[in-house]
């Protein structure tokens, strides 16, 4: 786990290639590295743009493509985009776009949360380790820096502790919010982002 998530990502993005375009009916493709998820019945998906278009979109994934047929793209700041597949090859996938797309306003990125990291909402048993004691927890979300958690323990806000699971390696957090039986917990260290991609899509049943 080191470096950010765009530092990480950075070599991903390449102009499309004459078959590619040929494939697809869009006049002007616009290299675009940027962080999303694809959600579906199946669950929720890190991927991360490398082209887009007005009609379509090309994808980097790190696992299998869900078989949902109902696929949606969900920018980081909250927009959805109901997508259908192209293409695929080891890696990489295309869609077109199902409905009318702002070319412009997405890729100026303006939108709830332009900035908020992209968090899969996910369900994973999970361990608590601390102090004061070993606790149950369930995770019902998680991002490259932090992730929300549901536990009956009372946790103290700023309370470090050491998370974990069958499909997580240990992680050392701090308590940042407490809401009842939710929590937001921090991570000391960043994961790399292909590698949570992974390890959500294992946790949801692609492998």
């Amino acid at each position: 786990m080191s470096q950010s998530a765009e530092e990480d990502l950075s070599s991903l993005g390449r102009p499309l290639s004459t078959e590619d375009a040929e494939q697809r009916s869009a006049t002007r493709y616009t290299p675009l590295i940027r962080t999303a998820k694809i959600r579906c019945a199946r669950g929720e998906f890190l991927c991360v743009v490398s082209d887009v278009s007005t009609t379509g979109v090309s994808l980097r994934l790190f696992h299998p493509l869900p078989a949902d047929s109902a696929l949606d793209l969900e920018m980081p700041n909250g927009e959805s985009l109901p997508i259908e597949p192209v293409w695929k090859e080891e890696g990489r996938a295309g869609f077109r776009f199902a409905a009318e797309v702002d070319l412009h306003r997405l890729l100026q990125g303006h939108g709830k949360w332009p900035k908020r990291p992209i968090r899969l909402n996910l369900e994973m048993p999970a361990r608590l380790a601390g102090l004061t004691g070993r606790y149950e927890a369930t995770i019902r979300n998680i991002s490259l820096q932090g992730a929300q958690i549901e536990c009956d323990a009372h946790l103290a806000i700023d309370q470090r502790l050491r998370l974990s699971s069958d499909s997580l390696p240990e992680i050392v957090t701090k308590v940042r919010w407490r809401d009842g039986k939710l929590y937001g917990l921090i991570f000391d260290d960043t994961f790399q982002f292909a590698d949570l991609a992974r390890i959500a899509a294992e946790v949801q049943g692609i492998g």
